[in-house]
């Protein structure tokens, strides 16, 4: 069974960082590539940043790249997405999702959500 819970969003000021955590299980680990998505009002899904299970390679949006970092614990079964010089345009609601197979397939094809958490950036 794939699990998938958020946590770590908050209010930040412009240029400030968060790290959200992705808590999910042994299996969704092994078997999913795991990526992060946001959505802002009025907008559409954007996938940000995917990490392959089977070799942890990973895939960074150009909206994100250079500014944020995916990474795994294993041991902890958590996928991370460490957020640094944050700006106003980063406002949304951040998802971590499962993908289709081991591979982190440049973010597409996606299909098992977690709830969400709210990062908003704002002076």
């Amino acid at each position: 069974q794939v699990r998938l819970v958020e946590s770590g969003g908050g209010l930040v000021q412009p240029g400030g960082s968060l790290r959200l955590s992705c808590a999910t299980n042994e299996y969704t680990m092994d078997y999913y590539a795991i990526g992060w998505f946001r959505q802002a009002p009025g907008k559409e899904r954007e996938g940000l940043s995917c990490i392959s299970s089977s070799d942890e390679s990973t895939y960074y949006s150009d909206s994100v790249k250079g500014r944020f970092t995916i990474s795994r614990d294993n041991s902890k079964n958590t996928v991370y997405l460490q957020m640094n010089s944050l700006k106003p345009e980063d406002t949304a609601v951040y998802y971590c999702a499962a993908g289709r197979s081991t591979w982190h397939d440049r973010c597409r094809q996606y299909d098992q959500w977690g709830q969400g958490t709210q990062v908003t950036v704002s002076s």
